[in-house]
């Protein structure tokens, strides 16, 4: 019987992640619909129409958050609450703050990977090559990289394999840096280069990445300084370097936007999944974050159902027990989803505070991967749990929670204010230069691509005007 109970728990393990996973990626009007759905369709789950927090399970006033779990705590990110609030709440104490937001609606980002990247290199590339690169972008797989030999490619278009290289290269040094390569140790080594750029990269980087991958992944450090002929300590400089600022797969930093894209591509943010406002509404006070609940109760397992399958003839028993595991499981499923949007928006709500607060051009710079780190989730759960959501900052703009992670954001804003007050045609070496004493030290090429990632023509074609 053990062997049989030990599968019985391993399902029951992988259909609780498996069911997590699928409503973290839930919005919250689809997460109100998948709940509605649960209700009626199971006897089992119930609705306890009592108002309780979501977080500490008082019972709550009639409005308002939790009196204790909305108090700042000395041990939480600083000047920074956050709650799991009510569907209900949200709408009938701020409705008067969609009227902030109803003049500028903002659309969701629902571009998918290739296209992000076209975007990008649109203006670097022949007009002739760029049906090429839309056809090196088709090809890529949910990690960034190609599915399909370059010298395939070469005879798809009868062009000589040099030419398809030369687009490759262009789109491994678009945003995700590495794109478009064949294999890891190839997509590592062009973020290398990028680095090497405006950064300083320990010396035997490079050779680690060309020579000892096996090595490094298994952290045999020792192992690997011998095979190299390097000393151990720059072996280990070099491996945390590496571990720090190069991502081995590079598509999955676009994750949040291209594996599970809004269903709605035309539609607007109406109803934010999350509200940042300040506490008692007073500029000054905490931050008061509130991931918003599609329901005002909460859901149970039905006790009255649990007692009767006691009571319940053989032949339906079976059938109780199963709509009694499956409203459990449900629950729980729920509970760890509204856990993890809780805790990833106290560690981001602390991070990215001027950024709420100030704007884009304080966005600190932050990955998908950082974050599934430091919080101990897997990076797709992270990637789920920002896909498709949305937040209203508060001046009562709403934008997507995949803006807390988009690293250009704050150096285009700043590129944009620049080219906006030139009183000349500023040239990309120029800005180089203005952006690095601002304190944002890129390439040229870099300033390039921001620059048509914004719509901004080269500087021989903006002419001021008298």
């Amino acid at each position: 019987m053990l062997p049989i109970h030990r599968q019985s728990q391993h399902q029951m393990t992988t259909a609780h992640l498996a069911q997590t996973m699928t409503l973290l990626t839930l919005s919250l009007d689809e997460l109100s619909e998948n709940i509605e759905k649960e209700l009626s369709s199971n006897p089992a789950l119930e609705m306890e129409e009592e108002r309780r927090c979501p977080i500490c399970r008082r019972v709550m006033p009639e409005h308002g958050p939790c009196p204790v779990c909305s108090h700042p705590k000395d041990d939480t990110e600083q000047d920074l609450v956050v709650l799991l609030s009510p569907r209900e709440d949200f709408y009938s104490y701020r409705e008067s703050s969609e009227d902030t937001s109803a003049d500028e609606p903002i659309t969701p980002m629902t571009e998918d990977l290739p296209t992000y990247v076209l975007r990008q290199i649109a203006s670097d590339i022949d007009p002739q090559d760029r049906k090429v690169a839309a056809y090196l972008l088709t090809h890529l797989d949910d990690d960034g990289f190609l599915t399909i030999p370059l010298m395939e490619i070469a005879m798809y278009f009868h062009i000589p394999l040099s030419r398809v290289a030369g687009v490759q290269k262009i789109i491994q040094h678009a945003d995700p840096i590495g794109v478009g390569s064949i294999t890891t140790k190839e997509a590592l080594l062009v973020q290398l280069d990028i680095l090497a750029e405006t950064n300083t990269v320990p010396e035997f980087a490079r050779q680690i990445v060309m020579d000892g991958m096996d090595c490094l992944s298994r952290h045999q450090y020792t192992e690997l300084a011998h095979r190299l002929e390097i000393p151990s300590m720059k072996v280990r400089e070099a491996a945390h370097f590496i571990s720090e600022n190069l991502n081995p797969y590079p598509g999955r930093t676009h994750w949040g936007d291209s594996r599970q894209p809004s269903s709605e591509v035309e539609g607007v943010y109406h109803h934010p999944d999350i509200l940042v406002h300040y506490l008692n509404d007073q500029p000054g006070d905490a931050l008061l974050v509130e991931v918003v609940l599609p329901v005002r109760g909460m859901l149970r397992v039905n006790a009255l159902y649990r007692q009767a399958i006691q009571e319940a003839k053989a032949q339906t028993r079976e059938d109780m027990r199963s709509d009694m595991e499956r409203a459990s499981l449900f629950v729980k499923c729920l509970q760890q989803r509204n856990h993890t949007m809780q805790r990833l928006m106290q560690r981001l709500g602390g991070l990215q505070r001027d950024f709420i607060l100030r704007g884009e051009k304080f966005l600190k710079s932050v990955t998908r991967a950082q974050m599934a780190r430091e919080l101990g989730v897997h990076e797709s759960t992270m990637s789920r749990a920002v896909a498709g959501k949305s937040v209203q900052l508060p001046n009562g703009r709403i934008i997507p929670l995949a803006s807390f992670f988009d690293r250009s954001l704050n150096v285009r804003t700043v590129l944009k204010d620049i080219i906006l007050q030139e009183t000349r045609p500023l040239s990309d070496s120029d800005l180089v230069g203005i952006l690095e004493k601002e304190g944002y030290p890129v390439a040229r090429r870099t300033v390039a691509k921001y620059r048509a990632m914004e719509g901004i023509l080269p500087a021989h074609l903006r002419q001021t005007t008298s």
